[in-house]
């Protein structure tokens, strides 16, 4: 198995054995270390990622772009599931979002006259998914309309379904519409405008301005809000004047927030749509396009697709961090090189365009990140398990300035609208409160400690779970993950509330919903993976003499290390990019499995 050790299939729970475990997979963590003293990981290559990159080159034109595109086509083909349609990942089940981006690329790439490895036949296998899930969308007789009529049919079931899936958050929806419009896969006058000309006012009007995307899509608004705007202009005289009065400012504004390397956020998909857009009004040489197309061709693997995000470098870096301390390795490190990388890595500056204060970290190293609750929290507990104090007492104020007024914590602002970003999750918020719980003393983060564990209280469900933001199971039940976020949530409250209710009925769900096999799955009854059993194992190993619980860790322990010992490697699509995108991590299982028999070394050091 990719890093993973071949030779724990006959260890068990016992000191000797688990030691070996944890030596085994400690050293195979050290040695996927980057030489400055960081884990850079590899996420999985994207099915969604690949086409918009591809539809942004094919719209540019440019001749020296034909054998990247010729690849991405190969690898987009070799992708596609059996159903003719595309998931997320290669392991992910058709949906209709990915479907209808790789359908567009390849409409978009066959005008643009690149010769392409996907044939005829892998087009209609695609439109023949996209018009079965346009009569489950429309409820559609089985008499379906004649072929005359099928093509407008399906134009206006597109926007009905995209609207189904997405409700009010425009945040993705109508780049995916924008791009399907550009394909002449839907029509220009069903694609809802985005008032571009909010952008020029400041961030803290947001909120009262109502908009239906959050602060990191700005790029995507003011891109696609110009482009909508030269398709369709607006009927009123004024409206008009209004934009033609922002155009100059908002680009400039578009100009200023990209990152040097061009990406935005590093991630293809949004770059990729400010591509096109930009593409489409100005040419491939408009500034912002040109420097977007960069980071497209930079960012394009070998094998010919793309990721959904470049790294994820600072969240597993600290990850790393708190496996090897919880398995006593840290001193398989440099611990100053490793604690001054992330140190490195905060904010000193207000953020360009989320405008978010100082004190904050990223999930990469990349100039495309934003700041946010998840990595500051990590960042914090990483750099005090180092013995590192730099930059913790910064980042502690900055958690402590975003809380909600739920007593919740969102993931990039406080509260500015209601959408998913800035509402409390439980994930984030338990996070959170053991970053601030680690090194403070004092009224106020014990009162933001207080209502935090009020938060929880309130949003845990009546199963004893909680459900998580950035992390699902594509088998589970609407597709969250109430396993890992309750994981999350016991480990806060084993040192917050350890005697309270809603510890106990958590500790009780993770037991009901542990596998014959040994192992858990995003929830009750779902098949086991590497990676929530052992958040599931870390979880509950401090428990090991109360509720019960010692059986059942030793089961999930010899699952754990007989799933490294004996499964291919293949990590499981777990997490959740922005807008619900599906991605996996390589080093998940490596980093989660190693903390995991590290904290049940340390609780159960013997059968």
């Amino acid at each position: 198995m990719n890093g993973y050790p071949s030779d724990l299939g006959d260890a068990s729970c016992g000191p000797g054995p688990l030691a070996d475990a944890v030596d085994a997979l400690a050293g195979r963590l050290l040695a996927s270390a980057h030489a400055d003293g960081f884990w850079e990981g590899r996420l999985s290559s994207s099915a969604l990622s690949t086409a918009t990159a591809l539809s942004a080159l094919a719209l540019a034109g440019d001749p020296g772009d034909a054998d990247r595109i010729r690849c991405g086509m190969a690898w987009l083909a070799g992708s596609q599931n059996a159903d003719g349609g595309w998931g997320d990942t290669v392991d992910s089940p058709s949906n209709l979002a990915t479907t209808l981006l790789a359908v567009a690329a390849m409409k978009l790439v066959a005008a643009g006259g690149t010769a392409s490895p996907l044939l005829a036949g892998d087009l209609e296998k695609a439109l023949a998914w996209l018009a079965a899930r346009a009569d489950r969308t429309r409820h559609a007789p089985r008499d379906a309309p004649p072929h005359a009529e099928r093509e407008e049919y399906l134009k206006r079931s597109i926007v009905e379904a995209l609207r189904g899936e997405y409700g009010e958050d425009r945040t993705f929806a109508i780049p995916i519409l924008t791009n399907c419009g550009l394909a002449g896969l839907v029509d220009w006058n069903d694609i809802p405008a985005l008032p571009f000309e909010l952008a020029v006012f400041p961030h803290s009007w947001y909120k009262a301005l109502r908009l239906h995307v959050v602060s990191y899509a700005l790029p995507a608004l003011i891109a696609i809000g110009l482009l909508l705007d030269r398709r369709r202009p607006p009927a009123g005289v004024l409206r008009r004047l209004v934009r033609n009065a922002a155009r100059p400012r908002v680009l400039e504004k578009l100009r200023r927030i990209q990152p040097e390397q061009g990406g935005f956020l590093e991630a293809a998909p949004l770059t990729s749509f400010v591509a096109m857009a930009m593409t489409a009004l100005y040419g491939r040489g408009q500034p912002v396009a040109a420097e977007c197309l960069r980071f497209l061709r930079r960012s394009q693997r070998p094998e010919g697709a793309w990721p959904i995000d470049t790294n994820l470098s600072v969240w597993l870096t600290t990850a790393a961090v708190a496996a090897l301390s919880a398995a006593g390795r840290l001193t398989g490190i440099d611990r100053g090189r490793t604690a001054r990388w992330i140190a490195a890595r905060q904010y000193q500056v207000r953020h360009p365009y989320t405008q978010a204060e100082p004190g904050g970290w990223a999930w990469t190293h990349l100039p495309g990140g934003v700041a946010d609750v998840d990595d500051t929290s990590g960042a914090i507990l990483a750099l005090g398990a180092l013995g590192h104090g730099d930059g913790i007492a910064a980042g502690l104020r900055w958690l402590l300035t975003l809380q909600n007024r739920d007593g919740g914590w969102p993931t990039f602002c406080r509260g500015w609208g209601k959408l998913p970003f800035d509402r409390s999750s439980p994930d984030v918020t338990a996070h959170a409160l053991r970053a601030i719980h680690s090194p403070a003393e004092g009224g106020r983060p014990q009162r933001a400690i207080r209502r935090g564990l009020d938060y929880l209280r309130r949003v845990q469900q009546a199963d004893g779970s909680w459900i998580p933001l950035w992390f699902g199971n594509q088998r589970a039940p609407g597709q969250t993950n109430p396993v890992l976020g309750t994981s999350r949530v016991v480990r806060a409250l084993e040192i917050l509330d350890r005697g309270g209710p809603p510890a106990a009925r958590g500790v009780q769900y993770l037991l009901r919903a542990q596998n014959a096999d040994g192992g858990w799955g995003g929830a009750e009854s779902v098949p086991s993976s590497l990676e929530e059993t052992a958040l599931a194992v870390a979880a509950l190993a401090p428990w090991a003499e109360e509720h019960a619980t010692r059986p059942a860790l030793v089961r999930g322990v010899r699952h754990l290390v007989a799933g490294l010992a004996g499964v291919s490697g293949h990590p499981s699509p777990i997490g959740l990019y922005f807008a619900r995108l599906w991605y996996s991590e390589q080093l998940y299982p490596l980093i989660w499995s190693l903390e995991a028999l590290g904290r049940v070394r340390a609780c159960l050091p013997s059968k």
